[in-house]
């Protein structure tokens, strides 16, 4: 790949540009007078379609305003316009370009997990990076599908979902066996023989091979019977009848067997984006998306971005249907079956059932964008009102609130949590574990996370709120202006959420440095529910992180006591036995059965915590 680029300059200078540009294939950004990128485009012919923005007036809008704007121009060139399509999907998720269509999918993406190397091995959710030889299967649309999945595995197959520690310490079946979804393996209910086959069935039928699993159950069906083994019989009747209400209940008719749908429900500013997986003739569920674009930008531009940045780590089905075809659809077409390493086609259906699983997209589509305008337009009304009851100059956009947590005095965290004008902005939680106070000292805790929070704002590591909330009362309050004073740190307003004399919801008081009364805001006020949500979220957050960070020190600081228990060993144990409450629940023979412990190591266990 070679990089070409323009030299910044007062206006850019169009012509002497293009006179030198390349007609190869490639990615072109452009940057304004600031060095800001404003817009990632990619490129069959970079001389052709560059020039195409300086040669003659677009008619639209938002192009003219963004040419205007351009002081500079990168070109990278590629060796094919497949690539130049992937590069430019890269790009644009990576640099957040201002007019570019912009997907906004942070999470990873979920997955079934099946363990391997396991007499017993487990089936359960996962999500993150993929580790050792595991299986995993999707990514699944969203999270909900894959628990539905899960459910329906569990129920057809029986197989156990309960982590490893869990699992090797039972000693009855649990819960799940009891409502016929776990065979209860854990204390051998079920042959490893008998499992390993339900594993290899559900394996079947989460690789796509539904029909092929029937017809299997079927002939072990039959072969139980000949051989009088009628319970065995009755086993796979029922796993047979239960995937073909299954397949029944969730089947789409139309014929395709793996399919995504795409479907938009358009907005000025804010578009939905829902996409429908099909895999083996069953729906899988669907995710909603609302990537961010430039104001009116066209369905058919929006569709080929979106899908160019969705399929750059998913796999790719033979067959998308979308609302309305998206630009340079045979370019797109192409690149995504390299990808795929077999044909892949976009199509808008116009009839049949292909066409109605479409129309049921685009009104589940269609919905989630009205909640979420509706949704949007209520914490707009909470922000107006906020604005005018702190007597903002502008409308606040950012708004953050600290709390404290603890067991008294015991392992504080202080919780910092983040809200704009959609809502929680929970990629900027954070929480502070809190060091070097006196126990139970609560004002020194908010003074030491607000200083190290604002500490990273003065440097410009993290955006300035317009709001701090703390809450707690007046020696909070006091405890994060001293914060803020000795960073020399103002410009932001500083209010702290006293839950006033009976501390009963509706009657909260809020605490400004330059106010003389607290004030009070009526108990339906808009702005009162937005403050009572971001203080309940912080309190929550807080009180998440202050028990893990409790747990874990309990855990640490009972074993570490215990003398010939070293590091290998305590974690033998908790693996083992999935905790320290199943530790001092354990007997002596139970402890000295795990890896590591002898039998007088495991009575010096039992005596330290009996």
């Amino acid at each position: 790949m070679l990089m070409l680029m323009s030299e910044p300059a007062l206006e850019f200078d169009a012509k002497a540009f293009l006179s030198q540009l390349t007609s190869s294939p490639g990615v072109y950004r452009m940057y304004d007078a600031d060095g800001d990128l404003l817009y990632v485009g990619k490129a069959r012919n970079l001389k052709k379609r560059v020039s195409s923005y300086f040669l003659r007036a677009s008619g639209n809008v938002r192009i003219e305003s963004m040419v205007e704007q351009i002081r500079r121009i990168e070109v990278s060139l590629t060796h094919t316009e497949d690539e130049a399509l992937v590069l430019e999907a890269t790009l644009i998720k990576e640099q957040n370009p201002r007019y570019n269509v912009m997907l906004r999918d942070d999470k990873s993406y979920p997955y079934v997990r099946i363990t391997t190397g396991q007499t017993y091995p487990r089936i359960g959710f996962h999500r993150g990076s993929k580790e050792g030889g595991d299986r995993y299967f999707g990514p699944f649309p969203s999270s909900t599908a894959v628990r539905e999945t899960l459910l329906t595995l569990q129920k057809l197959f029986k197989l156990r979902p309960c982590n490893d520690a869990f699992f090797s310490n039972r000693r009855r079946p649990c819960l799940q066996h009891q409502i016929r979804r776990c065979s209860a393996p854990c204390v051998k209910l079920i042959s490893e023989a008998d499992y390993t086959r339900d594993i290899n069935k559900a394996v079947r039928l989460l690789e796509g091979r539904g029909d092929e699993l029937a017809r299997e159950i079927g002939a072990d069906m039959e072969q139980a019977a000949e051989a009088l083994e009628f319970e065995r019989a009755a086993k796979f009747r029922d796993q047979i009848a239960a995937l073909a209400r299954v397949r029944e209940n969730r089947a789409i008719t139309g014929g395709a067997d793996e399919i995504d749908v795409i479907a938009a429900a358009p907005h000025a500013s804010s578009s939905c984006v829902v996409v429908t997986s099909v895999r083996d003739g069953l729906n899988l569920g669907h995710g909603s998306f609302f990537p961010k674009h430039p104001v009116n930008v066209g369905m058919p531009e929006l569709l080929s971005s979106f899908l160019a940045q969705y399929y750059l780590s998913r796999p790719i089905p033979p067959e998308i249907l979308v609302s309305e075809m998206p630009e340079d659809q045979e370019w797109l077409e192409h690149s995504l079956a390299a990808s795929a390493g077999r044909k892949v086609k976009v199509i808008q259906p116009q009839r049949g059932a292909k066409q109605r699983l479409l129309a049921m997209a685009i009104n589940t589509a269609q919905q989630a964008l009205s909640t979420k305008l509706v949704e949007a337009a209520s914490m707009d009304k909470r922000l107006l009102e906020l604005q005018q009851a702190l007597d903002l100059e502008r409308l606040p956009q950012r708004l953050e609130c600290f709390d404290i947590s603890h067991t008294m005095g015991e392992q504080p965290v202080a919780s910092c949590v983040v809200f704009n004008g959609e809502g929680p902005l929970k990629s900027a939680y954070r929480k502070f574990n809190i060091e070097g106070i006196t126990p139970g000292d609560d004002y020194s805790a908010i003074k030491q996370a607000v200083s190290r929070r604002f500490a990273r704002v003065k440097a410009g590591e993290v955006q300035v709120p317009d709001v701090l909330f703390i809450d707690g009362g007046k020696g909070q309050l006091s405890s994060a202006l001293a914060a803020l004073s000795v960073l020399d740190f103002d410009g932001v307003r500083v209010v702290a959420i006293a839950k006033g004399p009976t501390r009963k919801p509706g009657l909260e008081q809020l605490i400004l440095p330059e106010w003389d009364q607290p004030l009070m805001l009526p108990p339906d006020s808009p702005a009162l529910h937005l403050i009572q949500r971001i203080r309940d979220e912080a309190h929550r957050f807080a009180i998440t992180g202050h028990r893990a960070r409790r747990d874990k020190a309990r855990v640490t600081s009972g074993l570490q006591a215990i003398e010939g228990l070293g590091p290998a060993r305590r974690r033998s144990l908790l693996k083992s036995l999935g905790g320290l409450q199943e530790i001092k629940r354990a007997g002596v023979d139970d402890l000295a059965k795990i890896d590591g412990i002898n039998r007088r190591l495991a009575e010096r266990i039992y005596a330290h915590f009996h």
